[in-house]
């Protein structure tokens, strides 16, 4: 058994992407260290235990990404039908006693298990597993030379996301999250060969029926708000654009190289009325923006900028067009919510309770990016040209 290990971690060792596992371990950690400022102005035990359960998940994530660097996904995705009953099922136990979340955050998102220190929100397991099931279609279109272009071959596929979406959705009323699974979606069949006019009426299709709804009144006002304040900033100061009112402050106030570590005036402020809202989580590129100023956040989005290519180089060296559509899914996931997540705190977009990858607090986020960029790491594995690259004596 040991040995069969010893082989197992020597194969994983020489093959597997470690360079993209170094970046995402980098990143996880410069989070820890923002999360633990960011957790100072809670009772001790509180924070403590906030920086014990992200480390934990670090360790766990780990471990998840070395499994999945030597998981055949071709071998798995043969029992499909398995993988698209989990994604439904798992959804659905949101609507079980172990949902959880609507009296906080406005939607019922996350699932509590007894015994698990963490809570976990499907939607990220979800989105993996959505990712490859999309990708098997999509290979499947492929093999069977289905025109991309044509009427049949979208609706195909967009059925399978709008529906995923419209479950989600209707269980959780998480709006953020379901609108990661429709940019999956777009990247993906972009990169497929999907017809620019599908887009376009998708798009159009989108669009319109977000008009009716909001002329409807369809749409709860709470998110009505977060769209109005966009436009008109002084609109509902203490209420849609309180958050990212503060998050601008924080920015602002941080200069160049910030006011110093576990030094920011709203980071490490008790006074609701003063500090910064969700600064270990939605928040947290703020908090780094006030103690660590411009440099602290152009290292983040380095950090991102820098997985999110290693994942495309991954993704335009792969063997098979599943494996290229798996590592675009994935990207997608990064580039969604890191856009969105900054420009949350820079003013420019919705708050919709996206988190920023590797950086904000939660457990289940953090195994489960790490499981996504396990699944790269595996492929560029069976990639024969991405080996001949890690063998290169100039590498």
């Amino acid at each position: 058994m040991l040995n069969r290990l010893k082989a197992i971690l020597a194969d994983f060792i020489q093959q597997a992407d470690l360079m993209l596992l170094g970046l995402c371990v980098v990143s996880t950690l410069y989070g820890i260290v923002l999360i633990f400022s960011a957790t100072r102005y809670l009772p001790s035990e509180t924070g403590t235990r906030r920086i014990i359960i992200q480390t934990a998940s670090l360790a766990l994530g780990i471990c998840v990404y070395i499994f999945f660097s030597m998981l055949d996904l071709e071998l798995v995705m043969k029992k499909w039908k398995w993988v698209l009953t989990f994604n439904i099922g798992f959804i659905c136990l949101l609507l079980t006693p172990f949902g959880i979340g609507a009296e906080e955050t406005g939607n019922n998102a996350w699932l509590k298990f007894p015994g698990v220190p963490f809570q976990i929100g499907p939607a990220e397991v979800v989105k993996i597993s959505f990712v490859l099931l999309l990708a098997k279609q999509m290979e499947w279109l492929w093999e069977e030379k289905r025109d991309m272009k044509s009427f049949r071959s979208a609706f195909f596929v967009a059925g399978h996301t709008l529906g995923l979406c419209g479950l989600y959705f209707a269980v959780s009323g998480d709006m953020g999250n379901a609108l990661v699974f429709l940019f999956i979606f777009i990247c993906m069949a972009f990169v497929a060969g999907f017809a620019l006019r599908w887009f376009a009426l998708f798009f159009a299709a989108f669009g319109g029926v977000f008009a009716l709804a909001w002329e409807l009144d369809l749409i709860p006002n709470y998110m009505r708000n977060r769209f109005i304040v966009l436009f008109d900033h002084d609109f509902d100061p203490l209420g849609a654009s309180w958050q990212q009112t503060r998050s601008l402050l924080a920015i602002g106030s941080g200069g160049a190289f910030g006011q110093g570590y576990l030094n920011g005036t709203q980071t490490q402020s008790t006074g609701a009325d003063r500090s910064l809202p969700a600064r270990q989580t939605d928040l947290i590129f703020a908090a780094a923006g006030e103690e660590l100023g411009l440099i602290g956040c152009t290292l983040i989005m380095l950090l991102l900028v820098l997985i999110i290519f290693r994942i495309l180089l991954v993704a335009r060296k792969s063997k098979t067009p599943f494996y290229r559509y798996v590592c675009v899914g994935m990207a997608s996931i990064l580039i969604f919510q890191t856009v969105i997540n900054i420009g949350m705190c820079l003013f420019v977009m919705p708050t919709i309770g996206i988190t920023l990858p590797f950086f904000s607090y939660g457990g289940s986020s953090i195994v489960t990016l790490y499981m996504a960029m396990g699944v790269v790491s595996g492929i560029k594995k069976r990639s024969p040209e991405m080996r001949r690259v890690a063998r290169s004596p100039l590498r």
